[in-house]
């Protein structure tokens, strides 16, 4: 990979799939990780959502980071965030094995939307923040139909509970997925095509 050699890119997650996907395309990065209020607001739609959510992220994470700025040099930050959307209901990570049940009996022989935004924030050495681009990935994903036992024994991993729609494209729930259109990655959590072009607009270079 190729940057400038005082720019610093910054990951606002704690997810560890972004950071391995990251990874993947040889970026060299710091996490930082911040909590913001993720209530969608009354009638929002679910793209706008979960754009809102990337930037608040960034902007979030920039806010912290903002003292330090002259320690970075140039700053870059990168959020994203993930929602499952069925019947357009946004499925969020779930609060408890009863929510999870809930979520894939949902998702369960049915076809299913999965939207991940993606947001560059760009301060140069100095200066206020000079860039700000964001991108919504969208993909379809197909459940086969669960049975009851594939439900249950699923709900007893660690795997449903840190996702949103209670599963993981890249865990045991594989095996229920019947057909994918669009992003593999961007259902992981982060879409790499997309990322490296926002990175692109903002001066690095994934090759």
């Amino acid at each position: 990979m190729t940057t400038t050699q005082t720019t610093q890119l910054i990951l606002a997650s704690a997810s560890p799939r972004r950071r391995e996907l990251l990874q993947q395309i040889d970026m060299q990065f710091h996490v930082h990780v911040v909590e913001i209020d993720e209530t969608p607001n009354a009638n929002e739609r679910p793209s706008d959502y979960v754009l809102r959510m990337a930037e608040t992220k960034a902007a979030a994470a920039y806010k912290n980071l903002r003292e330090e700025h002259k320690k970075f040099g140039r700053l870059v930050i990168l959020s994203a965030d993930t929602s499952v959307i069925c019947d357009e209901l946004i499925l969020g990570k779930p609060f408890d094995k009863d929510a999870a049940r809930k979520q894939l009996k949902m998702l369960s022989g049915r076809e299913h939307l999965v939207l991940t935004s993606v947001a560059v924030l760009a301060a140069d050495e100095g200066q206020e923040v000079t860039l700000v681009q964001s991108i919504v990935s969208e993909s379809r994903v197909e459940f086969v139909q669960l049975t009851t036992d594939e439900i249950e024994k699923y709900l007893q991993t660690d795997e449903p509970y840190d996702k949103a729609g209670s599963y993981a494209v890249q865990g045991l729930a594989a095996q229920f997925i019947k057909n994918i259109n669009g992003s593999y990655s961007g259902i992981m959590g982060l879409p790499l095509y997309e990322t490296a072009q926002l990175l692109a607009a903002a001066n690095i270079q994934t090759l």
